[in-house]
C-alpha cells in the first residue's frame, strides 16, 4: 500500500479523489493548501510515494510547491492535475518538476494507469519494500497481483477486505484491538462511533472461513482479535 498525497482546493472533488484512490488500495492523505502540503511532506510520521497536485492553489500555487519538492524530496514522483490545459501550462508544469501532467475534466482509470506507472518508475526504497507474498496456515496473500487463496480455493476481496486481512496476517498469533486496525488499516485516530471494524471482520469470516473447517479468525471479547489456526 503506497500513501499518495493529493493538494487540491475544492474539498468535494478532494473527496472524490481520496475515495476512488483508496479503492484501488492506496492510503491517501489530504491537502487544501501548499502550506498544509509541506507540512505533511515534513513529517517523520508519513511516508509519501507519490504527490498529485493542482496549479490553482490558495497562496503558494502548485508550480512553486512542485519546485520547493524538487529541492528537499526529489525522489517523490509528481502528477499535475489541472484545469488549466494548454501546451504553455503543461511545459510549465514540466519545467517547475512534474512527472507527469493530466487536465481535468479526466477519466478516473486513466489517472489510476498514470499512477500505477509513476510509482513502478519511481520504486520503493530498500527500507520500504513490500513482500510479494503472505501466508499463514493453508491461507495467501499475492500481494503484486493483489489475489487471495486458501488452500486451492480463490478468495475475492475488496480493497479493505484485502488491507485488513493482510493486517491480521502479518499479525498472526497477535491479538490487535479495534483501534489498532482503526490506525494501521483505515488511518484513522479518532473514534469514528461506528462499527464498521466488525462488519469487515463479519464480512472477511464470510469469505475466509466460512466454508472452511478451521476457522482462522477469532474474537478476543472486549480485546480485539486474532488470527490462529490453534
Amino acid at each position: 500500500m503506497c500513501t499518495i498525497l493529493i493538494i487540491e482546493d475544492n474539498q468535494r472533488l478532494a473527496s472524490l479523489l481520496q475515495t476512488g484512490i483508496e479503492e484501488a488500495g492506496h492510503h491517501v492523505l489530504l491537502a487544501y493548501d501548499a502550506e498544509m502540503a509541506l507540512r505533511l511532506l515534513k513529517s517523520e510520521n508519513e511516508q509519501i510515494n507519490l504527490v498529485i497536485s493542482d496549479i490553482i492553489l490558495p497562496g503558494m500555487n502548485g508550480l512553486e510547491l512542485c519546485k520547493c519538492i524538487r529541492t528537499e524530496q526529489p525522489q517523490i514522483p509528481i502528477l499535475m492535475l489541472t484545469a488549466l490545459g494548454t501546451t504553455d501550462n503543461k511545459l510549465e508544469g514540466f519545467y517547475a518538476g512534474a512527472d507527469d501532467y493530466m487536465t481535468k475534466p479526466f477519466d478516473f482509470r486513466e489517472l489510476l494507469a498514470r499512477i500505477g506507472v509513476l510509482l513502478r518508475r519511481s520504486g520503493p526504497s530498500p527500507a520500504i519494500a513490500i513482500k510479494e507474498e503472505v501466508e499463514y496456515a493453508d491461507l495467501k496473500l499475492d500481494l503484486t497481483k493483489h489475489e487471495c487463496t486458501r488452500g486451492d480455493v480463490p478468495i475475492h476481496l475488496t480493497p479493505k477486505e484485502f488491507a485488513l486481512l493482510q493486517y491480521l496476517m502479518e499479525n498472526a498469533g497477535k491479538v490487535v484491538s479495534r483501534v489498532d486496525i482503526q490506525e494501521k488499516v483505515w488511518h484513522t485516530h479518532f473514534d469514528t462511533g461506528t462499527n464498521f471494524i466488525d462488519v469487515y471482520i463479519n464480512y472477511l469470516r464470510k469469505k475466509v472461513d466460512h466454508d472452511f473447517s478451521v476457522k482462522l479468525i477469532k474474537t478476543k471479547p472486549g480485546i480485539g482479535f486474532i488470527l490462529t489456526n490453534e
